[in-house]
């Protein structure tokens, strides 16, 4: 039986969700190009895996239980961007900044258990994102990302999430489905940078 369409994800904490929200709505005067991700499906992909049965999820869940996948860290964001670049983006995304280098670590951690399982690996180097909007064709964002300002919340991640992607009518939906900790936890409080 088919589990799903699996990914590896950190998720957003509700204050950074929300305050995002506000924030690009204070900051950008016009529409997004593309299709918009709606804010309840925003989330930083470390892997996506595909589609999955019941062994090789269980071998996946075992997999990122097992293995030390680091300590917490403090993840903050920086502006806009455009991928794979601002003038020909299909992609508009929120950069993250402070944290990047944990983040880039964490998801080659959760890529080696992916591979001891016997997926492929990734077609491409992992850049740490948060999709906002899905374009297609391509458009130059280059006016959106000028316009943009950096997002002053930060946020502790403390574990990662498999997420289940469910196709329909109204586009994607993500449910989370098990938690993985990281180490030690630096605390909960939010901090400005």
């Amino acid at each position: 039986m088919v589990v799903g369409r699996i990914f590896v994800a950190v998720d957003l904490t509700d204050e950074v969700r929300h305050g995002l929200v506000e924030h690009l709505a204070a900051t950008i005067r016009r529409p997004f190009p593309g299709r918009p991700v709606k804010p309840g499906n925003w989330h930083l992909t470390l892997r996506f895996i595909g589609p999955l049965d019941e062994v090789l999820y269980d071998r996946l869940l075992e997999g990122l239980g097992r293995e030390p996948l680091g300590d917490s860290f403090r993840l903050g964001f920086l502006g806009l961007g455009g991928l794979p670049r601002a003038e020909r983006a299909t992609v508009l995304v929120q950069e993250t900044g402070k944290g990047s280098e944990e983040l880039a670590s964490l998801a080659e951690r959760v890529a080696a258990i992916c591979e001891t399982i016997g997926f492929p690996p990734e077609g491409r180097p992992f850049r740490p994102h948060l999709t906002l909007s899905r374009i297609r064709p391509h458009q130059d964002v280059r006016s959106i990302v000028a316009d943009s300002a950096p997002f002053p919340l930060t946020q502790e991640v403390h574990q990662v999430w498999a997420f289940r992607s469910r196709l329909g009518r109204g586009g994607a939906e993500y449910e989370r489905l098990e938690a993985f900790p990281l180490g030690e936890i630096l605390g909960s409080e939010q901090a400005f940078d």
